[in-house]
């Protein structure tokens, strides 16, 4: 038999000290507290392995003592306490079937027909019940969307038929709710057929008015011929182009749940109806649903607008305006650290950076297209000396002025410029979120003018640019679409052939699996979409290239060929993250606010046990920020403890421990957040590690040693 002592009050919730004894041949358990089952039920601990047979806490330590105190406290945060059990502790309690949360990889609308059709019918299903229970509802559109789908509906105002009074307008709540998923489960058991019928424009009118839908009339008017209509059974029927299942018991009742209500305005028109839209997620067997669920639970615990204002890296200020980001000197860091790394990738492979103004003359953008075809989302004009000025929603037709500064040759090209741009975009309030959606932001920018001959290898270029700078953050998983030519497009048949074969030809080159989006393409041509994948598998959508035949046109961009004819060069858009600020959101969320180290807004901090080593912290300060290190020095007016909880909390990578013995020595008692306790080091030779790891994007494991860990791992 081996015993061993747990004496962390804070970790069990126990007062007392705790012998926990294994039996040699049996995986039975007894303690001598009655404790024990909680302690189990929370920890699901039994033992200590022998290389760590004692862990206890001091609740003092003695500045002379303080390499010994780290080696043996116990670190309080959550997740070391998560990581102290995987390294130290053996799992001995045998995990039940209900127990185990295995992680199965959920099916897209994409990948999977089957999931599609059940969402889209069981929004048919919720239309149906919504309609059943309140008869004054109207119903709108219900689309299937990436994790579910929703239903708009429009509740007017009615008349008591009595009094005669006037009732306001429904709200629909929480029991509500719940009242139209038992409808819908009602619904669902009776084992409605759900069958297609083709109806002339003229009788969908009639059937329309008959029952007095209004919104459905209008969306006839967009509709092309021939004209389908689903029914669930002969008890609810709506416009649909399908797909559906063939009957309402195929949805699995138990694999749907509606989930809020959020207001929308008809057709995105602030000056429409006002509707109630309820969301919903729909799965093909509870297991799923019950994963969705953790995903959500865990996408709230990494929900970069939390971890923004916990961490201190960035704030919306409502008296500024909506929308606006205010950048903290911790998330300051960060940014520029990704800058730096984005500029000099760039400039490695062959781009020229360029800055442009962030206002122009309206005159551009009504030459651009832009005042046309973007005009609501742009930001109204200003009048500058009886001139009208546009603040900037776009970078490119700058770019495209600076290629028209000269004359160039087929020698010169391709030419490759990118940029850092900030813009500005009209967005409503209703829709604003955090840093993903914003009405000021920086957009890492890039166009290349290039001859047609070179559009492919221009395009590989591009795509590995894309992968080494998004693997640099640990985002290695893509989804990949390339869209084609849309039915309203500008240019030739044969510059459209042309550009969609040397995107393909460049992806099949990458060796990268892709959809085709047909007919998806920008009316000024094709285009490539890069989704990632963060760390709990939700897809971003990041990266895009774009090749463009309609700014060179309405610019006049020529370069001169070989045979001394003018010839329109093509244009390609291309952005990796898509904004500095919706990526940062990103990366924040997929490594929960824990950075890696080379990111770290503070990659070291040390922990003074006492003030008489106050100036040694700072000549190390010093010395660290020399080197380049990112470093902060506690005040040190709390217990060691609560320093390294605080530490914890503020997700620094590596701590440091320093007291009487660490200044009389030369050395430092080193934590680090990911793997522990590493012992004791020399100031040189910890700032020489840190260096290092930081230039080359590693973790620190021990001295000499460096291990490659993704932004996406703890």
């Amino acid at each position: 038999k081996a015993s061993y002592l747990l004496t962390d009050r804070r970790w069990f919730g126990i007062q007392r000290e705790t012998s926990f004894t294994k039996s040699k041949n049996t995986m039975k358990w007894s303690a001598s507290v009655s404790m024990f089952a909680v302690v189990c039920s929370v920890a699901r601990v039994a033992a200590f392995t022998p290389s760590a047979a004692l862990i206890t806490r001091t609740t003092r330590a003695s500045s002379s003592s303080s390499s010994s105190f780290l080696a043996q406290s116990a670190f309080r945060g959550s997740s070391s306490f998560s990581r102290m059990k995987q390294r130290w502790m053996a799992t001995v309690v045998p995990e039940t079937a209900e127990e185990e949360d295995v992680m199965i990889e959920l099916p897209t609308n994409d990948s999977d027909e089957e999931l599609l059709r059940i969402r889209h019918s069981s929004a048919h299903v919720m239309a149906m019940a919504v309609q059943k229970i309140f008869p004054e509802a109207q119903v709108t559109i219900g689309p299937w969307i990436e994790n579910g789908f929703y239903y708009d509906f429009y509740f007017p105002a009615t008349k008591n038929p009595e009094t005669g009074e006037t009732i306001e307008a429904r709200k629909l709540s929480e029991s509500d709710l719940k009242q139209i998923k038992k409808e819908m489960d009602k619904i669902i058991s009776k084992g409605y057929p759900i069958t297609r019928e083709e109806i002339s424009r003229e009788e969908a009118e009639r059937r329309i008015k008959e029952i007095n839908e209004p919104f459905k009339l209008e969306i006839l008017e967009g509709l092309k011929e021939p004209i389908t209509v689903y029914h669930i059974g002969d008890e609810w029927w709506d416009l649909c182009a399908g797909p559906h299942v063939e009957s309402t018991d195929k949805i699995p009742k138990k694999a749907l749940a509606l989930q809020s209500v959020a207001g929308a305005y008809w057709r995105g028109d602030e000056k429409r109806e006002m509707l109630q839209r309820i969301y919903a997620t729909a799965w093909k067997d509870p297991d799923q649903l019950k994963q969705y669920k953790r995903l959500l639970e865990e996408a709230k615990k990494r929900d970069h607008r939390m971890l923004g204002k916990k961490l201190d890296l960035f704030s919306i200020q409502e008296d500024a305006g909506g929308g606006l980001v205010f950048w903290h000197p911790k998330g300051s860091k960060v940014r520029k650290l990704i800058e730096d790394f984005w500029k000099d990738a760039h400039e490695d492979g062959g781009y020229d950076v360029v800055y442009t103004p962030h206002i122009a003359n309206l005159n551009l953008w009504k030459t651009s297209g832009h005042f046309d075809f973007y005009r609501s989302d742009m930001f109204d004009q200003m009048n500058v000396e009886n001139e009208q000025y546009q603040i900037k929603p776009m970078n490119c037709p700058f770019h495209c002025l600076m290629y028209k500064d000269e004359l160039r040759s087929y020698r010169d090209l391709p030419i490759r410029w990118a940029e850092l741009g900030t813009v500005y975009r009209y967005e409503r309030s209703g829709t604003l979120h955090g840093l993903m959606r914003v009405r000021g932001f920086t957009q890492d920018d890039a166009h290349i003018y290039c001859l047609p001959e070179q559009l492919e290898s221009e395009i590989v270029g591009v795509l590995d640019l894309t992968e080494k700078i998004l693997s640099r953050f640990g985002f290695n998983k893509y989804d990949i679409m390339l869209s084609t030519r849309p039915e309203k497009s500008v240019g030739s048949d044969a510059i459209w052939e042309a550009a969609t074969v040397a995107l393909e030809g460049a992806l099949k080159a990458k060796g990268w699996s892709y959809g085709v989006d047909e007919g998806g393409g920008a009316f000024y041509g094709p285009k490539i979409d890069v989704k990632i994948r963060d760390a709990i598998g939700r897809q971003w959508q990041c990266s895009t290239v774009q090749c463009d035949f309609n700014l060179p046109e309405r610019f006049g961009l020529e370069y001169v060929s070989a045979e001394g004819s003018r010839e329109r060069p093509i244009m390609v858009h291309r952005a990796i993250f898509g904004s500095m600020e919706r990526f940062f959101g990103i990366l924040t969320e997929n490594c929960a606010g824990d950075f890696p180290l080379w990111l770290a807004p503070t990659q070291l901090k040390l922990l003074p046990v006492t003030d008489a080593v106050q100036g040694y912290c700072q000549e190390i300060a010093k010395k660290a920020k020399k080197a380049g290190i990112r470093i902060e020095v506690d005040r040190g007016n709390e217990r060691l403890a609560k320093q390294i909880r605080n530490a914890e909390q503020e997700r620094v990578p590596i701590m440091a421990v320093v007291g009487m013995k660490e200044m009389e020595t030369g050395k430092l008692a080193i934590r680090s957040r990911k793997l522990g306790d590493m012992g004791s080091y020399t100031v040189d030779d910890l700032l020489e590690e840190l260096s290092r790891c930081s230039a080359d994007a590693v973790e620190l494991t021990k001295m000499g040693e460096v291990v490659e860990v993704a932004a996406s791992e703890e």
